[in-house]
């Protein structure tokens, strides 16, 4: 397709787009909980009500239903990045095989296993609660556009097989665009089991249904300005009140933490997405995917996407943005250079969809940590428990968090609480102005790499030999 021709199918497609979040703009959004207003006790406070907060009370009760438990959300339950996600759900909790062979190899079968277990436990959630979510187990494809991403597939399906993991399956080309048909499409490697796809905000709306139920009391537009000790119990300080708990479980992430030493090791980086309107019959045939997989590219600066239950496509990714200061704002959830560039993307990806129109376009902060994966720990000796830096892959990895939390406030020795993953954490990012410095360039080398055939250039080689690994 010529540029003047591409620049005009984008362009256009763009013409109409709504700014916000697709998954947000639904008509069975609940009503706002009351504010907390006056002095409320507890044994235990959960404080956030995205995926990390909701499955710890959620958990808390099932384990103990008369465990008396608080939860407060500084606006609306799911309306960061529990509302605003792609919906893929995913068995990992390392983000992915390869980080979690390169940080924890002698662990990463049990990893593996306990990430299996919790995609498993999560579904059966679902279904138990009639979360209405659109929960789809359809596994997942990573693609190869280019060469030497053919080969890292291929290796990475040996090393899979060689630990024992017998989910994935090595695509070619034909195999591949049999299965989803792009021009871009060399190569790829389904994972058959290991994703479901989901609606990020009804998840969030049916875990807080699921809550309340089981008799959580939720105070929505009840941010928690301070936490502190008082005598044998913690109090959080809210504008219009307080809440003395016995035990306090962190699910803020990507937010400043209450626990002030924990801020360096997360900052905000900005993603972005495309949502289209649906397909018609003849658009879907044109482009196959009739078994509904999530998709995702093997570059560096990836897009994911995929299919929702009334068959639009979601497009994200690439950009990921961070600012300098590291603070969260509004204002930065909507990036119409981004947009534009998804456009780009996406219609170099399935030329065969012009004429196709986007309907909302969004962003969101992911909390992001060098070691792309959850790190935990506790605090004010032992009485606070955390779990943060889930680096966009938090949809399902939470709900693991969550019992990791709860574990540790228990003081319980189990599974979990054995793996070194969980007993070490994450390098810490520098103050700035070098936090900045350290991200823009890694941004950049990530690019350079993907236009070079993937050669790692003298900054990625020496973060790879610090151990922060940046890959993706």
């Amino acid at each position: 397709m010529a540029a003047s021709a591409m620049s005009s199918t984008w362009t256009t497609a763009l013409a109409d787009v709504r700014p916000g979040a697709y998954w947000l703009d639904d008509p069975g959004r609940p009503e706002p909980l009351p504010a907390l207003v006056g002095d409320t006790r507890c044994d235990l406070l959960v404080v956030g009500g995205g995926y990390s907060g909701l499955w710890t009370a959620l958990r808390a009760k099932e384990r103990d239903p008369g465990r008396d438990v608080v939860l407060v959300e500084a606006k609306t339950v799911g309306w960061a990045a529990s509302g605003r996600n792609g919906g893929f759900c995913a068995a990992s909790l390392t983000h992915g095989l390869p980080n979690g062979l390169d940080r924890w190899p002698d662990e990463i079968g049990a990893l593996e296993a306990l990430g299996r277990r919790n995609l498993d436990d999560i579904e059966a959630t679902v279904a138990r609660y009639g979360i209405d979510c659109e929960f789809e187990r359809t596994g997942e494809i990573d693609i190869a556009t280019q060469p030497h991403q053919v080969e890292e597939l291929a290796e990475l399906y040996e090393t899979a097989h060689a630990h024992g993991f017998d989910d994935y399956e090595l695509l070619d080309e034909a195999a591949l665009r049999a299965e989803v048909d792009s021009p871009t499409f060399l190569a790829g490697l389904q994972d058959t089991r290991g994703v479901a796809l989901l609606h990020p905000a009804r998840l969030a709306w049916g875990l807080r249904s699921a809550c309340l139920a089981l008799g959580v009391r939720i105070h929505e537009h009840t941010p928690g300005l301070a936490l502190a000790r008082d005598g044998g119990r913690m109090a959080l300080r809210t504008p219009y009140g307080r809440v003395f708990a016995r035990d306090v479980a962190l699910g803020t992430n990507v937010f400043p933490s209450l626990v002030r030493r924990l801020r360096p090791y997360t900052v905000p980086v900005y993603d972005y997405a495309l949502m289209t309107e649906p397909l018609t019959t003849a658009q879907r045939d044109a482009i196959g995917w009739r078994n509904r997989q999530g998709l995702g590219d093997s570059a560096n600066q990836f897009h994911y996407f995929r299919l929702t239950a009334d068959n639009r496509i979601l497009w994200g990714g690439y950009d990921a943005i961070y600012r300098f200061g590291g603070t969260v704002r509004a204002e930065y959830d909507d990036r119409p250079a981004t947009y534009e560039k998804l456009a780009q993307h996406f219609f170099t990806c399935f030329p065969q969809l012009e004429g196709l129109r986007f309907t909302h376009a969004w962003g969101g902060a992911i909390d992001t940590c060098t070691r792309f994966s959850a790190f935990f720990g506790t605090a004010h000796r032992g009485r606070v428990a955390y779990a943060a830096g889930f680096t966009g892959l938090g949809v399902g990895a939470t709900r693991f968090g969550a019992d990791v939390m709860l574990d540790l406030l228990d003081g319980a020795e189990t599974e979990r609480t054995a793996l070194r993953m969980v007993r070490t954490k994450p390098m810490p990012f520098p103050p700035e102005p070098l936090a900045w410095t350290g991200i823009e360039l890694t941004r950049r080398s990530l690019a350079h790499a993907d236009d070079h055939g993937g050669r790692r250039n003298l900054w990625l080689r020496a973060m790879d030999r610090m151990g922060l690994g940046f890959d993706s």
